[in-house]
């Protein structure tokens, strides 16, 4: 598998996002070290999905700078940073094992040598016997595994991932959030996670980060463990 043993560190300071004349996010520090997790929590509209796209380099922020690996240009964050929407997006005339490969091939291996990288983490995602199965036949959380594992077979240092589960029944969204901690601590990169669950947030990331209503502002910003919900429930209400 072509992919780093490590993250890349991500450092965000004085950022300031406007769509015309609306300020969607104001005033934005957050350090995030290499092969840290941290969930970001925050009501509908408060920017998180934004400052995903801003750190992987698919938007540039109004004020202010971002650095993913040191490299503060566009170019260089998009080529450290993996961004997982919440829709899987598989193709559905590929199979399972082809979509979890196809950033490999894209990057230029053949068809043949990415489902050689790609087949020994199906038994470890728990996807063993469906690599030829296409999307339609799948489960909703089985494609999400699909779609995890094509985002870390791009092999980047940073994983974005934008509300994941938020389209899964409270059973699945349950079972693959525990799995998720197990995956990002097994990987090693460095994830942030977008969600609306706090209960998600203290159970998938060791750090959680609160915006306030939009504009989005950092209210919060701590180490899981020494917080309960109600703390990160406070936090939101401000």
């Amino acid at each position: 598998m072509a992919s780093p043993t490590a993250g890349e560190s991500i450092a965000i300071t004085a950022l300031d996002h406007r769509w015309g004349d609306l300020a969607v996010l104001e005033g934005i520090e957050l350090q995030v070290s290499a092969g840290e997790s941290l969930a970001i929590v925050g009501a509908s509209g408060c920017g998180k999905s934004t400052l995903l796209s801003l750190i992987c380099g698919l938007l540039e922020p109004s004020a202010g700078t971002i650095a993913v690996a040191g490299d503060d240009s566009a170019e260089g964050r998009l080529r450290c940073c993996a961004l997982m929407p919440q829709r899987d997006l598989l193709l559905p005339w590929r199979s399972a094992i082809d979509n979890a490969a196809l950033a490999l091939v894209n990057a230029g291996s053949s068809r043949a040598a990415a489902r050689d990288l790609a087949a020994p983490l199906f038994e470890q995602f728990g996807l063993a016997g469906f690599e030829q199965t296409r999307p339609s036949r799948l489960s909703g959380g089985m494609r999400q595994r699909v779609a995890f594992l094509r985002t870390l077979l791009a092999g980047k240092g940073v994983l974005l991932l934008d509300e994941p589960f938020a389209s899964l029944d409270a059973i699945t969204r349950e079972e693959l959030q525990l799995w998720l901690r197990e995956a990002l601590d097994r990987e090693h990169r460095t994830a942030l996670l977008v969600t609306h669950s706090v209960d998600e947030a203290l159970l998938t990331c060791r750090r959680i980060v609160v915006m306030s209503p939009r504009p989005g502002r950092v209210v919060l910003d701590a180490e899981t463990a020494t917080l309960d919900r109600e703390a990160v429930m406070a936090a939101l209400r401000r």
